[in-house]
């Protein structure tokens, strides 16, 4: 029996809207938020919380807490609607945008507290290294350790590299695109 076309576009909907959920504890989301956020993907104007919970079948205090979690991740946005009371939502579209707020923010906070507790570590271990009291095995350990602190300073400043990247649009310019593809290209702010 040949399938019609609406089925044909529910069920490759349907793959992604599962796969998205399935992904979505990358991110700190559970998975029927994650499906929240894949079917909002696919709808093409604003959503309500009432248009959520009929499309889905979830409470109406279910799918205002999943729409709260998934803006603070900024992958859902509430958008203004002329004539409607009502708050709407739309769901982030440009994944690209969405990787670099999310994961840039992240690694950039990661990079900076630990850079900050390396440097107080080190002028700590430092002057355990100069005391002219502390015992041999005492400072071989403070050696050690601040030699360890400077491997884990290079993973952190490469970090923090890698967040500026993002911030700045360069990490995009190493996106294999076609031409047809360039207006695609997230723009640098």
């Amino acid at each position: 029996m040949k399938r019609s076309p609406e089925e044909r576009i529910e069920e490759a909907e349907g793959a992604v809207v599962n796969s998205i959920a399935e992904t979505m504890d990358l991110y700190g989301i559970t998975p029927s938020t994650g499906k929240l956020f894949a079917r909002m993907y696919f709808k093409h104007k604003p959503m309500t919380l009432d248009d959520m919970k009929d499309d889905l079948g979830m409470s109406k205090p279910s799918m205002s807490i999943a729409v709260r979690n998934l803006q603070e991740v900024s992958i859902v946005h509430k958008v203004w609607q002329k004539g409607s009371r009502k708050d709407t939502f739309m769901a982030e579209k440009n994944f690209f945008k969405y990787f670099s707020r999310f994961f840039g923010n992240k690694w950039e906070r990661e990079a900076k507290l630990n850079l900050s507790a390396i440097d107080y570590a080190e002028e700590i271990l430092q002057q355990v290294i100069e005391d002219e009291e502390a015992d041999e095995e005492t400072i071989e350990r403070a050696k050690t350790d601040y030699e360890q602190l400077e491997d884990y300073r290079k993973y952190c400043k490469w970090l923090e590299r890698l967040a500026d990247s993002i911030d700045s649009g360069e990490i995009f310019d190493f996106l294999p695109v076609e031409e047809d593809d360039e207006a695609d290209k997230p723009k640098r702010d």
